[in-house]
Parts: C-alpha cells; structure tokens; sequence
C-alpha cells in the first residue's frame, strides 16, 4: 500500500502536521542562549562535590571499587531491575501507542486504510520518523488480513520494529592484545555525555579493568569537576589540564599516563559545542589524528552519546557526527519518562549502527547494555 518514494512521505508529512496542534520544532538545532543552558547540563546530573582544579596535570585518588562476587552480585541485580525502570521510563510512549492502538480497533474487525492511516499518526507521534514510519507502515500493510484485533497488530509491529533494530544489538567485546583500549566520547552539550562516562567507566571497574578518564572537554570547567567527580566515584584515574588547554595535548597525556601505568581502558572527554560546527568537528578530528601518532590503531571506539528527549533532533545529530568525523557506536539516554522513547527504533534503522548502552536515570546501574528484545517489550 505504502511505497517508499518522495511524493507519499510529503504527503504523509502534510497530513501529520494538519493533525498536530502547533509547537516548537524539536529537530531544530539549538539557538546560542539554548546551548549555553545545556552547557552545564551533565554536571547538573552529578551530586556536588569539591574536585581539585590546580595545576598543569591533576589526577585523582580513585575509591577502591568492589571486587570479586559482591561485585558480580551487583551487576546481576542491576539487570534484574533494569527492565523495570526501562518499562516505567517508557509508560509515556507505550501509553501512545498501545492505548490508541487498542482504540483503533473500537468497533472494526480489520485493518483498512483508515485505521492503517490513523497507525502511521501514532506511530510518528512517538517520534519514530516519517522515514521509519513509512518502512515499518510498509511491513504492517502486507500483512493486514492476516491481523484481526489489537492484540495481533501489537504483535506484528513489535515483530516488524525488533527486525528493523536487531543490527544495532553490539556485538561480544574483541579482545584486545595491545592495551590500553582507547574510547572516544562524542556528543553535543547536555546530551549526559559526563555522566555516561562516569557510568561506563564504574561498570569498567567493576569487571576488574584498569580505567583512566580524561578531560578534554577544556573549555567547561564545570564539567572537568564533575568528572573528576565521577571518576573518584567509579575507582578510575583521572587527568586533566589547566581550563582552556589544547584538548588534543589532554587526550596525548591521558595514553601516555595510560601506558605507563599499563591501564586496560581510557575514556576519553570531548567538547560538544554544536553551535561552532566548523571548529569542534576540527578540534575532534585532531584529537583523533594525535591519539592515532600514539597508538596507531586507536581510538579503537568512537562512542557518541544521545539524548532520547530531543526526538529526531538525536537522528540529525548521529548523521552530522557520522559525516564528519566517523562514529563505530551510540549511547541513547534519558529514556526515563520521555513520550519520544520511538526515536531508538528511528536512530538504528537509519544508522545501521550498534546501540552499545541506554540509559534510564542517574545512576550508575541505570546505564545498561541495548537489548532489542528487552526495548521492544517495554515500549509495546
């Protein structure tokens, strides 16, 4: 019924904008008094705390983390609650669509044009994407006689959706013979690129690695602190420049310490000022030529970390980062309570990338590894 070509995704887009009451475009990109409002954003996530600011390299004094079975038993009852906090954090999007898909069906025994028609309203509503709408509405029609009630249509969209999204399910870990690991961390102001650093590098820790942060975020001091913060919190090193310093000189110091210390992982912080495009896609791009002088193979991940609420404006991001300076993964957090929750289904249908983490809260056991299966469940 549906095909993919230029004139049915404008009129599609017409029809859906003639339904929807005004409001501001969330896709739009954020204007300089917005971006100075996130600016700080990540470092309002974290509990306040003094963290050391003097001198031309600072590092902190890691907390000893848990080890060993208490460890192992933390991680297993994080899993266990996670799907939970996942369901909750999306009752506003399941509420769009499981709710109105039940009303479509009030007094009609199949699925015709117009009920498919009032679908593909829902669906975008929940911020799936004309785009992904339209490929999954595809999927859906063909198979229309074949559905007879609610319950068969939740069934074949949760079918359709875990299709279009079991690429991005990341892969086992490789194994790494030289050491250390480098990640790269990319994201635009606000987007909780602090805090799931800090996350990533506790859940390091705690699977016994040696984990060292740097801060080459050097033009907000607030969030060198915070940080810093987190990495006292998570058990990892921490190296840092004096505010304002050559990011690419921090990430330069950062392996080096890494190496002699013959640290397993170092993440790497980086500057998200998306309002300055040409500047910090140079500034990253340099950043990951010196890494490279260093350790010819690395960064060995470039990690870039999304912001569920923003909707499509996630999408727009990840194609921008992707062009410019080449991404291998994402991250999708604050999906706690947000009515976009379908923008992950818009974002790996569109990237073809892996989702290596979701996130639904601050703290660190509510950033978990992206399990389709799971994200679909709580979503229908």
């Amino acid at each position: 019924m549906l095909q993919t070509k230029p004139r049915v995704e404008i009129n599609m887009a017409i029809r859906w904008f003639k339904k929807r009451k005004p409001q501001d475009d969330a896709s739009a990109p954020p204007s300089g008094e917005e971006s100075r409002k996130n600016a700080d954003a990540d470092s309002r996530e974290a509990p306040p705390a003094d963290a050391g600011k003097d001198g031309s390299v600072q590092e902190s004094e890691p907390v000893e983390p848990e080890t060993g079975a208490a460890a192992d038993q933390r991680i297993e009852e994080s899993k266990s609650g996670f799907f939970g906090r996942l369901r909750k954090g999306l009752s506003k999007t399941r509420k769009i669509l499981t709710t109105d898909i039940d009303d479509l069906f009030l007094g009609k025994k199949e699925l015709d044009a117009a009920l498919l028609e009032e679908l593909e309203e829902r669906l975008i509503t929940a911020d799936l994407g004309v785009q992904t709408t339209m490929a999954l509405m595809e999927r859906i029609s063909k198979r229309a006689r074949k559905i007879s009630g609610a319950q068969d249509l939740k069934a074949a969209i949760k079918e359709e959706m875990l299709s279009m999204i079991a690429g991005a399910k990341p892969h086992p870990p490789e194994e790494f013979v030289s050491r250390p690991r480098i990640i790269l961390v990319l994201g635009v102001n606000g987007v909780g690129k602090t805090t799931t650093i800090g996350k990533l590098a506790a859940r390091a820790v705690l699977e016994g690695q040696k984990v060292l942060i740097a801060a080459a975020d050097t033009f907000r001091a607030a969030a060198i602190e915070q940080l810093e913060i987190w990495a006292r919190r998570a058990g990892a090193d921490f190296v840092r420049h004096k505010d304002g310093a050559d990011p690419a000189a921090v990430a330069f110091d950062s392996i080096e310490a890494a190496i002699a210390r013959d640290m397993d992982l170092v993440l790497v912080d980086t500057a998200g000022r998306l309002h300055t495009k040409v500047n910090l896609m140079a500034e990253l791009k340099k950043i990951k030529r010196t890494i490279g002088k260093k350790i010819p193979d690395a960064p060995h991940e470039s990690l870039l970390v999304l912001d569920a609420t923003t909707g499509q404006n996630a999408l727009s991001q990840a194609k921008l980062f992707h062009e410019e300076v080449g991404i291998t993964g994402l991250v999708m957090t604050k999906l706690d309570g947000t009515a976009k929750g379908g923008v992950v289904v818009s974002v790996c249908n569109s990237m073809q990338l892996p989702l290596h983490y979701i996130g639904v809260g601050e703290k660190i056991d509510d950033l978990q590894p992206f399990d389709p299966e799971q994200y679909v469940d709580a979503i229908l």
